[in-house]
């Protein structure tokens, strides 16, 4: 078997190691064969920088890497064309600043290349060597993770700005700059909406949400199944194959950007079939702690299935960053469809970051540890199978015992309502459990093997109050047809003692 190469980004290293690719050369000899400029999302380590080495390796002819390849005889191996690669996640701006890292950036590049510059400032001698390099023919120019400089900077606005009006300064030289200029390509985590590079380009076309793109990076099921053969085969029989993709698939596929192409993160992939275990492999190489202090401050924490129209992908400003648009442009939403209206229903893509995001919003909202979120909610489960309520009750109230009371005071019901609905969430992962919301209202269902757990929350009211809601609008009802025991479950929580001080169970006839 080729070996799996985690961690890779140079598209020659990959090669020359016999490491396995996953042929993409005729999705990128769409774009490759027409001059002109375009811009890719997507989120971290998902193949953008493979992606932009390939390019290079592509339009500086070496054509013996790509030997074997489906574009290996459709190329014109014999135009060359000079490359500006820049990724921004490499070139040191955190410690020399961002002027000083590009403007050595591009010493180097001129140094490969046997240009000199002249000129000192990190825009003009962009431009200078665009022009330099044009000489011989025009240039191609691949910037990898143009808004690192930004992303990195989100909790400080004042020099996440700085570094934007920068960047505006950088990109503001290829405008000018075209005659010279035969591709560029940009990649980045975000589309930010002030930077220049978006408003003055406007022959700068994005291929984030276009079908014929949405399998550019990532690994489609046909793919996955080809290529890792070797690995699937490895791993399970004949009676076993079938589960056994299924549940990768379930923990890992579901990426899309177009809401019919479902791909797999690599990262994930790569990492899975190395140890053949299932853990979060590509949400650990990052914990958004960003993302989940500001969730906590808005108490966000219902965003399964959240409805919204195309002017969502655009709302990416520093000064006033939306949720919404954050969680899907750093990966932790996708699109799982859109309607005829243009209606995009977003959702986590698969079980690793729902999972994951779950279990760290609980540690957060319950002011504790997010490494002790799982093995809760876990006990939480066998309490449930063991048919034991008493230990229900305790496990729950453990989750609030250190929640600062100036905290809870504040905002006791949504508090409340939060961590009960992303503890719930997160038992689903162990066992069937739903949990939905309505107008402020939450309710729970259970099963087990035995039991069906209709669950009603109050907050300083009373059990029973809780149980004759779940009589009274009969939330029962559609499990009748059950065998299994059918229990309404009461729970009152008192807002005082910040604990549950009223608990009543009954079986449903």
């Amino acid at each position: 078997m080729v070996s799996l190469p985690i961690g890779i980004q140079s598209f020659e290293k990959l090669r020359s190691d016999n490491s396995l690719y996953v042929d993409k050369t005729q999705i990128i000899h769409l774009i490759a064969a027409n001059a002109g400029y375009y811009f890719l999302s997507r989120p971290r380590r998902f193949g953008k920088s493979l992606l932009l080495s390939t390019l290079k390796e592509l339009f500086s002819a070496n054509r013996a890497l790509f030997d074997g390849l489906w574009i290996a005889d459709k190329w014109n191996w014999e135009e060359k064309h000079p490359v500006i690669h820049i990724s921004f996640s490499s070139i040191g701006y955190k410690t020399q600043g961002l002027e000083t890292a590009i403007a050595r950036e591009l010493d180097k590049i001129a140094a490969t290349y046997e240009v000199t510059l002249s000129e000192k400032n990190y825009d003009q001698k962009f431009k200078e060597l665009i022009q330099g390099l044009a000489k011989t023919n025009k240039v191609v120019i691949l910037i990898d993770e143009y808004d690192k400089p930004i992303i990195d900077y989100l909790t400080d606005i004042p020099q996440a700005k700085a570094h934007q009006n920068v960047l505006k300064s950088f990109y503001s030289v290829i405008k000018d700059s075209d005659p010279y200029i035969r591709f560029l390509f940009i990649t980045g985590v975000s589309k930010f909406s002030k930077v220049s590079i978006f408003s003055e380009l406007n022959n700068l076309y994005d291929i984030t949400f276009k079908k014929n793109y949405a399998a550019l990076t990532g690994y489609t099921q046909s793919e996955l199944e080809h290529y890792f053969e070797p690995y699937i085969q490895k791993y399970t029989t004949a009676a076993t194959r079938s589960a056994y993709l299924e549940k990768i698939k379930t923990w890992y596929n579901g990426y899309s950007w177009d809401g019919a192409t479902f791909v797999y993160n690599p990262f994930s992939i790569l990492g899975f079939f190395l140890s053949d275990q299932f853990h979060n492999f590509w949400f650990n190489t990052g914990t958004p702690t960003f993302l989940i202090k500001l969730m906590k401050e808005r108490q966000l924490v219902e965003i399964e299935n959240v409805e919204v129209g195309e002017l969502v992908f655009e709302s990416y400003d520093i000064e006033n960053l939306e949720s919404i648009a954050l969680l899907f442009q750093t990966g932790y939403l996708t699109i799982k469809s859109v309607d005829e209206f243009g209606i995009y229903t977003l959702a986590y893509p698969n079980q690793e970051v729902k999972a994951a995001m779950l279990q760290h919003l609980i540690g957060a909202f319950s002011h504790s540890s997010g490494l002790t979120s799982k093995p809760t909610v876990v006990k939480l489960r066998h309490a449930f199978v063991a048919n034991d309520i008493a230990q229900v009750v305790k496990i729950i109230n453990s989750l609030f015992k250190s929640i600062p009371s100036t905290i809870f005071i504040k905002s006791k019901e949504a508090y409340y309502h939060s961590v009960v609905f992303l503890v719930f969430q997160y038992l689903g992962q162990f066992i069937d459990a739903e949990i939905n919301t309505s107008d402020g209202r939450i309710d729970a269902v259970v099963q087990t093997e035995t039991v069906i757990y209709v669950i009603e929350f109050k907050l300083d009211q009373s059990a029973k109050a809780a149980i004759q809601q779940i009589e009274k609008k009969a939330y029962s009802e559609k499990y009748a047809a059950s065998e299994k025991s059918i229990m309404a479950l009461g729970i009152n929580f008192s807002s005082a003692s910040k604990s549950i001080d009223d608990w009543q169970l009954t079986e449903i006839a």
